[in-house]
């Protein structure tokens, strides 16, 4: 017996739905907006609660976004996602553009000296948009430069650690023996000392530069890359193609370049892109302890360390701005990493 034809919703029923989630996210959208405006700038209610309020609002709008794209597209989108993708544009477009941007004094005391100390925040068209600092200098050019510093280290420490941990891992992976077991040594030391001590202690020892501070970085990346492309290569290399390859007289060389690395440096990017989330915490905990970056250079941890002394309480914007940079920035690279363990690390694909 055959199976009923599936009923298709006539082409009016569709629209109907359509203009329904477009006006219910337009309304969304216009209320959360409208929330989140009133409670950035009330002084009726205290401050946790206008958070909380804030968060609410932006909730609602995110939605009313989401229901909007639905309703364009005709099917579900995931507005988390390009919302955190579009603000990954913006930052590191801004942190690359950074010297041509009209920006305020990032890190030059003595010019900050003929500007107001602890300025609010004027917003835009103000000329300091974002408030300025305890030595005069503008907020919003300082997160701007912090972000060109902070992201600028974790990607150089992720480049070090991915290139120098992956083929660790895919000569241990491929050679095996003595080779393997004295890598994998190694790597069970360094992950089994706790990495706050060990960046504190590489902080205190080397110098306070970016090439410096990558470097250690670096150091936590190396043992998870060699594990992944330890046990990817592992399984690469018995399979049929690699041992077709071996039989017709292919040189190790020729097999790990040609045929294994091919295979194992997908997996390896996609923990790349969650380790750089990962990295930029680091710095900015190094930052932020003042063994990292130094003052007047900005970095998102140093500049909210500017907020110890009771600071905060009277100027909360001066922890508040590049907080939300630097949150908005590891949730952005989060949602990336995970979109692109899904699609390049097989195992991720499973769960």
């Amino acid at each position: 017996m055959l199976a009923p034809e599936p009923v298709v919703p006539p082409r009016p029923a569709l629209r109907d739905r359509r203009t329904t989630l477009l006006l219910t996210g337009v309304l969304l959208l216009a209320t959360g907006l409208g929330v989140a405006g009133w409670a950035a700038g009330t002084t009726v209610l205290v401050t946790l609660v206008r958070m909380l309020v804030l968060v609410a609002g932006l909730l609602a709008a995110i939605a009313g976004l989401g229901w909007i794209a639905r309703a364009v597209r005709g099917r579900p989108v995931d507005i988390v996602f390009w919302l955190g993708m579009t603000w990954l544009v913006l930052v590191l477009g801004a942190a690359a553009l950074a010297p041509w941007l009209p920006l305020g004094n990032a890190d030059d005391s003595v010019k900050g000296l003929t500007s107001p100390i602890f300025a609010p925040p004027g917003g835009i068209g103000a000329e300091h948009p974002l408030g300025t600092n305890n030595y005069g200098l503008d907020v919003l050019a300082r997160a701007v430069y912090g972000a060109r510093t902070s992201i600028l280290v974790a990607l150089l420490a992720v480049l070090i650690g991915t290139t120098v941990g992956g083929l660790v891992g895919l000569v241990s992976g491929f050679v095996r023996g003595a080779t393997d077991r004295v890598v994998g040594i190694l790597a069970n030391a360094l992950l089994a000392v706790p990495p706050l001590i060990l960046l504190i202690a590489l902080g205190t020892v080397l110098d306070p530069s970016v090439r410096s501070i990558a470097f250690a970085l670096s150091l936590l990346t190396i043992p998870s890359m060699v594990r992944l492309a330890r046990a990817n290569t592992i399984t690469v290399a018995q399979r049929e193609y690699v041992l077709a390859a071996r039989a017709l007289g292919a040189g190790r060389v020729r097999l790990m370049l040609r045929e294994v690395l091919p295979n194992v440096v997908l997996p390896v990017l996609s923990l790349a892109v969650v380790m750089i989330s990962v990295l930029v915490v680091a710095e900015a905990s190094l930052s932020f302890l003042g063994i990292g970056i130094e003052q007047p250079q900005p970095t998102w941890g140093n500049m909210i360390a500017e907020g110890q002394g009771g600071v905060m309480e009277k100027h909360p914007f001066i922890v508040v701005v590049p907080g939300i940079c630097l949150f908005l920035t590891v949730f952005s690279f989060n949602l990336l990493g995970e979109r692109a363990q899904k699609r390049w690390d097989p195992r991720a694909a499973k769960l």
